[in-house]
């Protein structure tokens, strides 16, 4: 790339820090064009900004601690039952080491001697299966009739998340990332370290909730700082960087979960080293495609001679884009449903088993994902691999609803046990092969509305779909709570939904390779283009073209020339910037 060399920015170094001396007018116009211009200029994806990416990856296995920390803090235990005198099943107060320690299969016998008399809950120790030695579940025996608070202490997390994404990711467009990042992290480090000392399990999910607020706020803002620090070249890699530590932090988490052996300590080790964090208040700037957005001159450049007073946007502002808000709801509705249909899928293949290799099972489909998802992106675009991967997700999910039994029905109608097998064994692969493509398309939505939301409001739009993720994975702990009653009409719905999705997904435009927008008016000039050669290119009259993409509509631009009301050159019908 050609050196660029900007009158008045001779002195600019490689972090952004400006000299005090007056720029010509005619630079201004550069400004708007962030990666086209500034960045280059500043030193492209140098040292300085690949330092400060790679410090977003460690929060990440962080996050990733606390976003499965549910499979271990509320796992149900195993309870061991004894016959009294009277021979009805009791469970036993303390259970014996030959109990505890008794093979498989003599387990297996007992469990199914006392199948005809019920097991009292009232009183007895449990079982742990998941490396501690003593969780909540345990602590407050939450079991039999008091299940029910282990699902709603589950919901708390996810919708506490729900809330952090919605209202945080809007704050974050208002005040900027960096304040928000900081009030999260001492938010998490007092809400969390809180939770290990709750007295109740009401004390807990209430605790919970305000932990994953925090925790979605502090994902957002490293989310958007990353994508927003990244050329076009750079961000989907360095995306997927990030995602492979959370999948690595999945993987480390029974390993933590053996070595604690008690929830709070576990809590406890999860929270504290967010103390860390402390110090990126001082270390990462402020955006700045943000400053410059939103008009925040003396802060991003402070030679720029503009009193204008500082315009701040909020998600809310969608509503009045005529393709921007389309797309926006496009990829929450492929997010929710994404997330949605990854736990019907995972559903077949555990069958409600915890064990480890379960556990192990879904991190390696969950890794494979994500290997697979970059090449498939470098070779498709964004918009072509979400679709490859919707179009997978469907027909994993309708074959696995209907053509297994249409088969078994007309083939095997007289061999019962071989159609079981067949039925059973083909259930499993669909659904691996439906974890692995719903699982890329969760993962690829939100990287894609982060590419499409202009920064003037990418941290509520990035918001909006990681809070619709999060709605998605919501309905795994819903149907542990009804027991599963209506969980094949709740595929069927979802498996529609990825239907829906296959149609709406060529609506988006492909951003590869192309610069962030900036405004409002950028975002709206991002159209997309045909999928086919011969299909329209010119999507749009010329005239409506300029009115929703031309470059005088940003900030600068309008301080520098607001007379100027010609189209650019760089905006053509179908959106595709030269």
């Amino acid at each position: 790339m050609a050196t660029l060399r900007l009158d008045g920015l001779d002195q600019l170094s490689e972090n952004g820090a400006v000299p005090q001396t007056p720029e010509p007018r005619g630079s201004s116009k550069l400004l708007s064009r962030v990666d086209a211009a500034v960045l280059p200029f500043l030193g492209g994806f140098g040292t300085y900004q690949r330092r400060l990416v790679a410090l977003t990856w460690v929060p990440a296995l962080l996050i990733a601690f606390s976003q499965f920390s549910d499979s271990f803090l509320l796992a149900q235990p195993k309870s061991a039952c004894a016959r009294n005198e009277s021979g009805l099943a009791m469970p036993s107060a303390s259970p014996s080491p030959s109990l505890l320690l008794a093979p498989e299969p003599l387990v297996a016998d007992a469990e199914s001697a006392n199948d005809s008399a019920p097991c009292m809950c009232s009183e007895g120790r449990f079982e742990l299966q998941s490396g501690l030695q003593q969780n909540v579940v345990t602590k407050w025996q939450l079991v039999c009739d008091e299940e029910w608070k282990v699902h709603i202490a589950k919901f708390s997390l996810l919708v506490g998340s729900i809330f952090g994404y919605l209202l945080m990711g809007a704050m974050a467009d208002w005040l900027g990332r960096i304040p928000v990042l900081l009030v999260s992290v001492l938010s998490v480090l007092a809400f969390g370290l809180a939770v290990a000392f709750s007295v109740d399990v009401a004390m807990f999910s209430t605790l919970r909730f305000f932990e994953g607020f925090c925790l979605a706020a502090i994902r957002l803002s490293l989310f958007v700082l990353r994508i927003e620090l990244c050329l076009p070249g750079w961000r989907f890699s360095m995306t997927m960087v990030a995602s492979l530590v959370v999948v690595g932090g999945q993987l480390l988490m029974p390993g933590l979960a053996a070595l604690c052996r008690d929830w709070q300590i576990l809590q406890v080790l999860i929270i504290v080293p967010f103390v860390l964090m402390l110090p990126y208040v001082w270390v990462f700037p402020e955006s700045l495609r943000w400053l410059l957005a939103t008009q925040h001159y003396q802060r991003a450049k402070k030679q720029i001679e503009l009193q204008q007073k500082p315009r701040t946007s909020c998600i809310t502002q969608l509503s009045s884009t005529r393709n921007l808000w389309k797309s926006t709801v496009v990829l929450c509705v492929n997010s929710l449903t994404g997330y949605g249909i990854h736990h019907c899928f995972a559903r077949s293949v555990l069958e409600g088993s915890t064990s480890h290799l379960h556990y192990y099972a879904l991190a390696g489909i969950a890794m494979a994902s994500c290997v697979v998802l970059c090449p498939v992106v470098v070779g498709f675009g964004r918009r072509g691999g979400l679709l490859t991967f919707m179009i997978i997700t469907a027909l994993a999910s309708l074959l696995q609803l209907g053509l297994l039994s249409l088969i078994g029905k007309y083939s095997l109608r007289h061999d019962t046990v071989l159609r079981d097998t067949l039925n059973r064994r083909f259930s499993v692969a669909f659904s691996i092969i439906g974890m692995f493509s719903s699982r890329a398309v969760s993962t690829l939505s939100i990287f894609y509305c982060a590419e499409i939301t202009p920064t003037v409001i990418r941290g509520g739009g990035v918001g909006l779909v990681l809070a619709s993720a999060g709605f998605g994975m919501l309905t795994a702990p819903l149907m542990e709570l009804h027991n599963q009653k209506g969980f094949f009409l709740h595929h069927v719905i979802l498996t529609c939904c990825t239907l829906l999705c296959i149609i709406c997904i060529p609506l988006l435009p492909e951003t590869a390779g192309q610069p962030l927008p900036e405004t409002l008016a950028e975002g709206e000039g991002l159209l997309r283009r045909p999928l086919l050669p011969g299909e329209q290119h010119h999507l749009l009259a010329r005239p409506e073209v300029r009115e929703y993409s031309r470059v005088q509509d940003t900030p600068l631009h309008q301080a520098v020339n607001p007379s100027n009301s010609t189209a650019p050159s760089s905006s053509t019908a179908n959106g595709v910037r030269t």
